[in-house]
């Protein structure tokens, strides 16, 4: 991990891209426990960048925010501030690619997403506002809107992901489409009763590996104590 900051984010659900992270971006594409439904028990042990997928890292470096542990890959900037944030190499701002993790993630956010009328089991459940545009091409532009979203199955046959500490979350992913057409991808694992998320608002697809190893590794057992 090359390094850590203390900088303001943005809060869960939201969305912040802009400038050189945009023009560096631009540069490298052209070169929970419980069933499926419900918040249910945390059971413990029972467009993307078109471009070749690297193979998820071996080695994560352990970091923590607010006693949840979690692994980050050696190459990415983390910064904490309120939650944490993984920031892909040549990225600097929280947006396109990074990986969050917020403790209290429901209690912390003005409209208790992801958690209330389990926001994460429907297609608009991808963001707290989820009316913006995220792709590549438009993380420049506030003003192209979303035409439609999907849930595409995500996890085991229950939609769960067993992490480090054996609990099981709940993992969904969805395929947001565009008023320009341009689709991206969201991928969240959400511990509702430890109240925990994982979220990665916009999938870079070079590190779709990526994002699934720093998820499992995820140990809430200190948070939780």
């Amino acid at each position: 991990m090359s390094g850590t900051t203390d900088r303001t984010r943005f809060a869960p659900g939201t969305w912040v891209l802009r400038g050189a992270a945009f023009a560096a971006l631009m540069l490298i594409a052209s070169g929970c426990g419980g069933g499926s439904g419900g918040d249910g028990p945390e059971e413990t042990y029972s467009g993307a960048v078109p471009a070749v997928e690297p193979s998820a890292p071996d080695d994560l470096v352990p970091v923590e925010v607010a006693g949840v542990k979690i692994g980050a890959p050696e190459d990415w900037e983390v910064d904490k501030d309120g939650g944490l944030c993984m920031r892909p190499p040549n990225q600097d701002e929280c947006g396109y690619g990074a990986i969050q993790v917020w403790p209290k993630a429901a209690e912390n956010n003005p409209k208790k997403w992801p958690k209330k009328d389990a926001a994460y089991n429907k297609p608009d459940g991808w963001a707290t506002e989820p009316t913006e545009c995220r792709s590549l091409s438009t993380v420049d532009d506030t003003s192209v809107g979303v035409k439609e979203a999907r849930q595409e199955d995500a996890g085991d046959e229950e939609g769960l992901v067993q992490h480090a500490d054996g609990l099981k979350s709940h993992h969904r992913k969805w395929i947001v489409t565009c008023e320009n057409d341009d689709t991206f991808e969201v991928r969240l694992w959400y511990l509702p009763q430890s109240d925990v998320a994982v979220y990665a608002g916009a999938v870079d697809a070079r590190y779709s590996a990526t994002y699934d190893a720093v998820a499992e590794s995820m140990d809430v057992t200190e948070y939780n104590s």
